[in-house]
């Protein structure tokens, strides 16, 4: 590409860096001071380019006034709802574990994108153009928006803005204290609540601006908030946490590296020809990988204060006594009992396989959670690593269903042991974020890679050998689960189980007592990756097919709060989430269109009654009756 096209690109780069920076600056002014990773960001983004795009249609799109005025408004308005659900939701769980506020902004990005469903309808709404902006201006030649020029110049002024605000008012040093303590700040006489619900509102108004200036650059669409929620964590972590500069010019590499990929276009080099477009699915995972990896903080954070508001320490397991083994008794019969019922509920056994390969996914998940104390945003890649890893191996490489399935599992635990290395490396919110960046760069190469992975298309035709009819595959599966439910429980009550909970409660006492804690936790990466490749080698004979979604960042959230609605402290929780998962999406999906909203309302009141999750919901309320004197 000649260099005005380069020059073209670098001039696009800037002002897509700067509508990420509107969206990424909310979200860490959000986290820095109230320590929530608020996924639903990204839907207040979605809702202020909808309110913008109503409000557009009845001021006046014509005049600058009416174009910049509704702007502003949905910003407004969208810090108006942002200030609800402050109040109304999170207000009540501030106090809770750091991962039960995710579960609870993950209810509200379900409810708000139905709201917009209902409001605004499915199809895709786009925006007049910025009265007064809509020429171009040349550039050597080419012809560039003047709006871009515009957006352009709003990311430093809006930088700068928020820089003398919180550096140079009292209301700015409160948020700084807030950032390193807000147990001293409560001591000093200061209403964190109001404070928490100022800042949320600020947060949510660069979002509902950031959403609304998109308006003449694209339509409207359901798919926009969490499109966008994704580059905004990633522009977040690899600035540094809290760190306005840093996500700033982490919003400037990122656009840049794509605005680049897209310039160099296709390149032919020795015979060896690079399609670089390709790389824009993946470049800012790339990118955020490679700078953890070197700078564990970000470019421009710092290590983690200590949180005074975790979650307590998880018990050993224990035994499960006598009306616990009767219950579990009585839950492996009625399983074992289904198949019979077939005939009068043909769907019952499809949906239960579901049940018990999202408990098998669940649980490994949780294994590492839990006693192993590492979050992960990504934990599909080891499901999608084993479901591909069978049906190629099956497929191309003509293997036996068995061979097939034993080998998909080892396939994800070379991509967990690979992955594994660096990630332990990190703690907290960055190893969560590396996670994701590794899942990522694996769904983008499957995605792309059409003629071996098939691309988009995923592959067909992977069905059980013809020993296997529906219902023994159905208790092969059942055999498995039982199985790996009970291996991970034996290794949780193993000396590595205790090794694993003692080099998560405290480091340095474990590293004091001759332990590799590193080790030790790169080994319960690699077998919770095991367990999550069985489950996806398991998942692609139910099904018969793999396609780039058993890798995507849907499934890897479904996995999260799975662990979380059941109970992270429990063994038992992952099995008891996935089931209550799984049923409550299959009955709302056929009960309405807006499924997801009623599924979001569910989920929210059983975060908000049971904080310890639905496996601790009977300890919860035992201990509020002996509190309230019962």
């Amino acid at each position: 590409m000649s260099l005005t096209g380069f020059l073209v690109q670098f001039l696009n780069g800037l002002a897509d860096a700067s509508s990420l920076f509107m969206v990424a600056a909310g979200l860490s002014l959000i986290f820095g001071v109230t320590r929530i990773v608020n996924f639903a960001h990204g839907a207040l983004y979605m809702v202020g380019v909808y309110v913008a795009y109503t409000l557009v249609q009845h001021v006046g799109p014509g005049t600058p006034w009416g174009f910049w005025g509704s702007v502003v408004l949905a910003g407004l308005v969208v810090a108006a709802l942002g200030v609800l659900i402050e109040i109304l939701i999170l207000r009540r769980i501030y106090h809770a574990p750091e991962l039960l506020q995710l579960l609870a902004t993950f209810a509200l990005v379900l409810i708000l994108g139905d709201a917009v469903l209902a409001l605004w309808g499915p199809e895709d709404l786009l925006g007049p153009l910025a009265p007064g902006l809509a020429s171009s201006v040349p550039v050597l030649g080419r012809y560039f928006p003047v709006y871009d020029l515009v957006l352009i110049a709003i990311g430093p002024l809006v930088l700068a803005v928020l820089w003398v605000v919180l550096r140079r008012t009292w209301w700015g040093a409160l948020l700084r204290a807030a950032t390193q303590d807000r147990t001293m700040l409560g001591a000093l006489g200061v209403n964190q609540a109001w404070l928490f619900t100022a800042v949320f509102a600020l947060g949510a108004f660069l979002a509902g601006v950031g959403g609304a200036l998109q308006l003449p650059r694209q339509p409207a669409n359901l798919d926009m908030g969490l499109n966008v929620i994704a580059e905004a964590f990633v522009v977040v972590v690899v600035g540094g946490l809290g760190s306005l500069p840093g996500a700033y010019i982490a919003a400037l590499l990122i656009a840049q590296i794509k605005a680049l990929c897209i310039a160099l276009g296709t390149v032919t080099m020795w015979g060896l020809t690079v399609d670089f477009p390709r790389f824009t699915l993946a470049a800012e995972f790339i990118l955020m990988a490679v700078v953890l990896v070197f700078m564990p903080w970000g470019l421009f954070g710092r290590p983690p204060s200590v949180v005074r508001s975790a979650a307590p320490a998880e018990a050993p397991p224990r035994s499960i006594g006598v009306a616990g083994a009767g219950m579990w008794a009585a839950l492996l019969a009625a399983l074992a009992l289904l198949p019979l019922l077939a005939g009068q509920f043909p769907y019952a056994m499809v949906l239960m396989l579901d049940i018990m390969l999202a408990a098998l996914f669940a649980l490994s998940l949780h294994f590492m959670m839990g006693p192993g104390g590492m979050y992960s945003f990504g934990h599909a890649a080891y499901f999608g690593l084993g479901a591909y890893g069978a049906a190629l191996l099956f497929k191309h490489a003509g293997l036996a269903m068995g061979w097939a399935l034993g080998l998909g599992p080892v396939v994800a635990a070379l991509g967990a042991l690979v992955f594994g290395w660096f990630c332990v490396r990190l703690s907290g919110v960055y190893l969560a974020m590396l996670t994701l960046a590794f899942a990522q760069i694996v769904w983008s190469v499957v995605y792309q890679w059409d003629a071996f992975t098939g691309g988009s298309n995923g592959i067909i035709g992977i069905w059980p050998s013809a020993f296997f009819t529906e219902v023994r595959y159905y208790y092969f599966v059942l055999a498995l689960v039982v199985l790996s439910a009970w291996a991970l429980r034996w290794l949780l009550s193993s000396p590595f189980g205790y090794a694993m909970r003692a080099s998560r409660d405290s480091v340095l006492r474990a590293q004091a007592l001759g332990m590799d804690v590193m080790r030790i936790q790169w080994l319960a990466f690699v077998i919770a990756g095991v367990f999550a490749g069985l489950a996806g080698a398991l998942f692609v004979f139910a099904k018969g097919s793999t396609s780039p979604d058993v890798l995507s960042i849907t499934r890897s959230v479904d996995a999260l709060v799975m662990v979380l609605l059941g109970g992270v402290q429990y063994v038992s929780g992952p099995i008891l989430g996935a089931g209550a998962f799984q049923l409550l999406q299959d009955y709302f999906t056929g009960l309405t269109t807006y499924w997801h909203a009623f599924f979001g309302l569910v989920i929210l009141m059983l975060v908000l009654a049971f904080p310890t999750g639905l496996a601790g919901a009977g300890t919860w309320l035992q201990q509020r009756y002996h509190r309230r004197g019962g």
